[in-house]
């Protein structure tokens, strides 16, 4: 969709990709060079593997891609990394405490240029990039300064931790996930993700690698590199942020090697409306839920709303998400004014986009029922690409055949269900077997604590929106969307470290399944 431009935007002065990429080769000149990054394992910065173009979803422009090695070099990676798991679990916990610190000092040093990273590589508005460096600042120094407690009775494990995540939170979920498990004494491996993310994970990891933390980063496809991540006896412990589909064939591997588990998968996150009467606060809360496009494995696509509320529900939200802005992350009327405040930019690239679009259409042919359509306005430079870029989208009555009924759609598209009884409520909001959150609102107390505990999600908020939650929050999911230990607070520490003979950790497992 064409935006039809208002006003002449430029982009803001110094935040140019080369811009940020000469800063990358000023700040770490041993994990960058010239146009390409670098692959860090064996404690070593590797021009090794095959350096594929990529595109900024921005505006399309090229950008540094992943260095994919092949599986052979995948596994030597590995075996070097058991090396450093072996030395590292040994070094005192202070020293661990020190080292860890020092790499936080650094990525608070250049935050800003981590964050700019973010914005040219997955799209996220600044407000957006900078909160998703400074949450994985802050969270992992509230373990820092805790770990002793949490680590007291308990041992590293036999080898390093293996971590393959989505591009969505390069920061605050991957790279806070990293230092963490670092700091209870582990080794850590990350494979970059495919989609975006390399060189703000790269700088990441060059500044803790500088403090002597043993990090192996390394890029490649899941296909070639999964026998070497997932499958090789050296690995202690894989941890999977993705879709269900990768994650199903992740568990089938870690439960024939009985190896410990962390596969954090997608689910359809709803909200359900009974018998509610609060809308302003609803007016309120729907902007937010749009964050990054709803590219959140937290995010709330789905609404499940009492028939009888309908009305008022859209007199509530229309006004609501008409308010949504979206743009270049970085386009400004005048150079010295500050980055916009969007609630989204673009999605991850071009072909989602597309498939959303291809999504959408599909379901209306199928039945669906267009309540919103939003437009490309004026938040771009003229002349930009902006395949990348979908506005809010509304549907009443996704059709069962359309994927938009059933799974997640990652993108700032909503679907709203009608129901008449309490049990259709209840089968609405649990469609997909499974999410990480929920929330229920509705103006009874009984209500809700008659209905939440029927809703098969980790998390359920009253008239609330939950998220993954920060330091000691627990996390997980119920049915598919959660398989192997449960994170968040002490629980993350316990997942990536042994603890006494017998110990059950909390988690859906092969065999059991135990709440914290």
């Amino acid at each position: 969709m064409a935006p039809n431009p208002t006003r002449n935007l430029v982009l803001k002065p110094g935040t140019a990709w080369s811009d940020a990429w000469q800063r990358c080769l000023a700040v770490a000149p041993e994990a960058f060079r010239d146009d390409r990054v670098l692959n860090l394992w064996s404690a070593q910065w590797l021009a090794d593997g095959r350096a594929l173009p990529a595109t900024s979803p921005v505006d399309g422009s090229p950008i540094a891609g992943p260095p994919r090695l092949d599986a052979e070099a995948a596994k030597q990676a590995v075996r070097a990394s058991l090396d450093q798991h072996r030395a590292w679990r040994h070094v005192p916990l202070a020293e661990r405490r020190a080292r860890v610190g020092a790499a936080l000092d650094a990525l608070t040093e250049h935050r800003e240029l981590l964050a700019l990273l973010l914005v040219w590589e997955i799209g996220k508005p600044w407000r957006l990039a900078q909160a998703d460096v400074d949450r994985a600042i802050d969270g992992v120094r509230w373990y820092v300064d805790g770990i002793e407690r949490m680590v007291e009775g308990r041992t590293a494990l036999a080898g390093p931790v293996s971590n393959i995540a989505s591009w969505n939170y390069p920061m605050s979920v991957l790279v806070h996930a990293m230092l963490v498990q670092a700091l209870a004494g582990n080794a850590v491996i990350a494979k970059t993700p495919t989609d975006g993310g390399v060189a703000c994970l790269t700088l990441a990891s060059a500044l803790a690698a500088r403090e002597g933390i043993p990090i192996t980063l390394v890029s490649g496809s899941g296909g070639e590199l999964s026998e070497a991540l997932v499958r090789s006896p050296e690995i202690g412990c894989v941890s999977f942020v993705g879709g269900r589909d990768t994650g199903a064939r992740i568990a089938t591997a870690v439960a024939d090697l009985g190896k410990r588990h962390i596969l954090e998968q997608e689910g359809l996150n709803t909200w359900g409306l009974w018998n509610y009467s609060d809308w302003d606060s609803l007016t309120a809360v729907i902007p937010k839920l749009f964050d990054y496009g709803k590219q959140r494995c937290t995010a709330y696509p789905r609404f499940v709303v009492q028939r009888e509320l309908f009305a008022d529900f859209l007199a509530a939200y229309l006004p609501a998400v008409r308010s949504i802005r979206t743009g270049h992350p970085l386009a400004v009327e005048n150079p010295t004014d500050p980055l916009p405040t969007l609630d989204f930019g673009p999605l991850i690239n071009a072909a989602k986009a597309k498939e959303l679009g291809d999504h959408v259409a599909e379901a209306i042919d199928r039945g669906a029922v267009p309540l919103y359509r939003g437009t490309l306005t004026d938040g771009f430079l003229p002349g930009q690409d902006t395949s990348a870029y979908v506005p809010p989208v509304t549907l009443l009555g996704p059709p069962p055949s359309s994927p938009l009924h059933h799974a997640e759609p990652f993108g700032p598209v909503d679907t709203i269900v009608l129901v008449d009884t309490e049990a259709e409520l209840l089968a609405a909001m649990n469609a997909s077997n499974g999410a990480l959150v929920a929330t229920l609102s509705t103006d009874e107390p009984e209500t809700y604590e008659r209905l939440a505990p029927q809703i098969r999600a980790f998390k359920t908020g009253n008239g609330k929106p939950r998220s993954r939650g920060d330091r000691d929050e627990l996390f997980g999911g119920f049915g598919a969307s959660w398989r192997g230990a449960f994170v968040g607070g002490e629980l993350l520490v316990r997942a990536v470290t042994d603890g006494p003979e017998g110990e059950r950790l909390p988690g859906n497992f092969p065999d059991y399944h135990l709440m914290p």
